[in-house]
């Protein structure tokens, strides 16, 4: 347990070097780097975890929006030049809360998009869900039931690599620490899991017990074992 607790206090320490969004919307998860793998092997496929965001997805501009805008910005309501889009008042930004709101939402429609015929959704989604909608719960608690959806995600759902389909996994994770890959999706739920605390949207004691019960637990080994499996 020291050396886990050693790690958590260095991170607490550490500057921020990528944003929340950054580590939802990365292009290439571990998920993903372990089913390339697995198809290669055919060994068991890894799920790949939810596209979600922290902050609203902005859909890249296309060649038909530029025309648009354009074509917009040269409308005038009179002789006098009168530019109506730029008088239009700015969009009130969102609250940390409203955009986690927003990520839960995203999320849930994502992974019930996704799962298989007849594949049950993990308890985590209805829990993320029940956060959203009681209205009671601030941003702390739908990044805890987040980040608890994304690892039960990731560890108890393997994706079909055709359809993006997920199915329940039969893949013995203890069996398999050897697999590179295998270490790098827990060194990532790990990693964020410390992000979400720098940036203060979960707390030490409430990252630590996620950490252990659904991380460490799965692998069989000892805080010590596990930050040492990990390369801390």
């Amino acid at each position: 347990m020291k050396l886990y607790l050693v790690y958590l206090n260095a991170l607490l320490a550490m500057s921020a070097s990528a944003t929340i969004v950054g580590a939802f919307t990365a292009g290439a998860s571990p998920g993903a780097v372990v089913r390339q793998q697995c198809q290669r092997s055919a060994s068991p496929r890894r799920a790949v975890y939810g596209s979600v965001s922290l902050s609203p997805i902005v859909p890249a501009a296309s060649s038909s929006s530029s025309t648009t805008t354009t074509t917009t910005t040269l409308l005038r309501m009179s002789s006098s030049d009168f530019d109506f889009p730029s008088a239009m008042p700015s969009k009130p930004e969102q609250t940390m809360k409203e955009k986690m709101e927003e990520s839960a939402t995203q999320f849930i429609a994502d992974l019930t998009a996704r799962l298989g015929d007849g594949v049950d959704p993990p308890p985590e989604l209805e829990a993320l869900r029940e956060a959203r909608d009681g209205g009671d719960s601030d941003e702390n608690v739908l990044a805890v039931r987040i980040y608890e959806l994304m690892i039960e995600q990731g560890m108890t759902y393997d994706i079909d690599p055709d359809t993006g389909r997920l199915t329940p996994t039969q893949f013995d994770i203890k069996e398999n620490l050897d697999i590179p890959e295998v270490k790098k999706e827990f060194k990532h739920l790990y990693s964020y899991g410390m992000e979400l605390i720098k940036r203060g949207l979960i707390d030490l004691d409430a990252c630590k017990d996620i950490v252990e019960k659904r991380l460490i637990e799965r692998t069989g080994l000892s805080p010590e074992e596990f930050d040492k499996w990990l390369g801390y």
